[in-house]
């Protein structure tokens, strides 16, 4: 299905339209044509190397060299694991020990990737003849994703090729349209599991991708993006449009058609202003787990009616075509609608597992009999309900976890590596909203008061750049709750 469904159809758009722009990436359009040259180039290097294992790293650069790397992984067999560019050496070697992985792509030269061999795909010999693929299951992996583990080490999130191929099914039958006279915008980081989502669609129907910059002003690029292309499909956080609002009096893009809003939630009053900006377009709020492969429930907004909303912010809406979402108590009872409790996910999309954990698999899966048959179900921490039509209505999340920026974090694995720092001392992270309303990370450090800056100069060096608190404030002691915990709701006060 995988070949079928996804390697074909972008073969078929290089076959088709070769003259067809393909990607626009810094201001620079490249064909379909161009865009096969490069996917033959890289897999005509990669048959040179006898790599002992599947998973190959990839840095996450913003050029052509790039995405043709995910491709031609994909044509021989492989699997992705993106390396974030600007992250800690520390946290790509440990990414790369847990993914064994023994080579790593990158467009650029530079980087430190711990015993992996390096191929730059910049200036390889040139190729142009796009073989067949070759033929793995469907049940092998088109990629991993690491994401923030509560422990300070990140936990990979192996996705196969058959839950991307229903993924993508299932999207396509939430009713989209998408031709090659359609523009389309990727916004989001290639460690990130919306970008896959993002990149695919447009590749798969000729459609043209852009990009933005790793050097710009993401909101501000957008922006320019939208008005002067003529973007007719956007995929964006409602945080990029919370920076986007000042501007909203002379944002008006008729083009657009299309507009999801995904990794996070969505407040409804943001949504009612956005709308405005981009008349024409169909607004559907995404939500999904990286576990799930990249979306499972959506909600279709409605422009001249009631929106369904808890406290102000947009529904979830309903299982996309495939998955099941249950909200069950702490007694795995399928609760009734009105009734609070953890929404569990099953279907085609969910993941075999997190990679090499067996302790967190056993936290975060389960099986139960579900109408008669025995299903494998994903905890994924939020508090929904069911409402009388059957829509979900998201309360929240279950644990610690908040999302930053668009990618969900653990505020544990901040606190550990704060704790290393402090030698020990305690250290609590609290979300707040800045006054722009987007989320950032406060820093509660019980001890002596240090140097916030020598704080941050030394998270850097363990956590990626959006995960660093953004306000630090030491206390001799934190307050403990009754029960002996710490008193989070005491140190959020503080910051009120």
């Amino acid at each position: 299905m995988f070949i079928e469904k996804i390697i074909n159809a972008l073969t078929r758009q290089i076959s088709h339209r070769p003259d067809h722009m393909a990607f626009c990436i810094a201001g620079e359009h490249i064909t379909y044509a161009g865009f096969g040259n490069q996917i033959a180039t890289i897999r005509q290097a990669l048959r040179t190397i006898d790599n002992k294992n599947h998973n190959v790293g990839l840095v996450t650069n913003d050029d052509i060299q790039t995405y043709a790397s995910i491709f031609a992984l994909w044509m021989e067999g492989h699997a992705y694991v993106p390396l974030h560019h600007t992250q800690p050496a520390e946290r790509s070697h440990e990414i790369i020990g847990q993914a064994e992985i023994s080579l790593v792509l990158n467009s650029l030269p530079g980087g430190s990737f711990q015993g992996a061999r390096l191929l730059i795909t910049k200036d390889l010999p040139a190729a142009s003849v796009l073989h067949e693929p070759v033929v793995v299951p469907d049940s092998a992996l088109a990629y991993i994703l690491f994401t923030s583990g509560s422990t300070g080490i990140p936990k990979g999130v192996p996705i196969t090729r058959s839950n991307l191929v229903v993924f993508m099914d299932a999207f396509m039958a939430a009713g989209f349209e998408v031709s090659e006279k359609d523009r389309c915008l990727q916004c989001f980081d290639l460690t990130f599991d919306v970008s896959v989502q993002s990149f695919l669609l447009p590749l798969m129907h000729g459609a043209c991708t852009y990009t933005i910059p790793h050097d710009q002003i993401k909101y501000s690029y957008v922006y320019g993006l939208m008005e002067d292309h003529q973007l007719s499909f956007i995929v964006m956080a409602p945080s990029m449009i919370r920076y986007l609002r000042p501007y909203f009096d002379e944002i008006d893009v008729p083009s657009v058609r299309y507009c999801i809003l995904t990794a996070e939630a969505s407040p409804l009053d943001l949504v009612d202003e956005w709308a405005a900006c981009i008349p024409n377009a169909e607004i559907l709020d995404f939500y999904g787990p990286t576990e799930a492969t990249i979306y499972c429930t959506y909600y279709r907004y409605k422009r001249n009616g009631v929106n369904k909303q808890l406290n102000g912010m947009l529904s979830i809406g309903v299982p996309m075509e495939g998955v099941t979402g249950l909200i069950l108590d702490d007694q795995r009872n399928i609760l009734g609608k009105g009734e609070k409790g953890e929404l569990c996910i099953a279907g085609g999309q969910l993941t075999l597992g997190y990679w090499k954990n067996e302790e967190k698999n056993a936290e975060a899966f389960f099986s139960m009999e579900y109408e008669g048959t025995p299903t494998r179900f994903y905890k994924t921490g939020d508090l929904c309900f069911y409402d009388a039509e059957g829509d979900i209505l998201y309360s929240g999340r279950m644990d610690f976890q908040v999302k930053i920026q668009g990618y969900r974090i653990e505020l544990g694995e901040i606190e550990h590596h704060a704790r290393e720092f402090m030698q020990g001392n305690n250290a609590v992270a609290i979300p707040f909203q800045n006054t722009s309303g987007n989320t950032e990370i406060a820093l509660f450090l019980e001890g002596e008061e240090e140097s916030p800056a020598r704080v941050v100069q030394f998270l850097k060096t363990k956590l990626p750049a959006y995960m660093v608190p953004t306000k630090f404030i030491f206390k001799p002691l934190l307050p403990l709750n009754t029960n002996g915990k710490i008193d989070r709701k005491a140190l959020k006060a503080f910051l009120d």
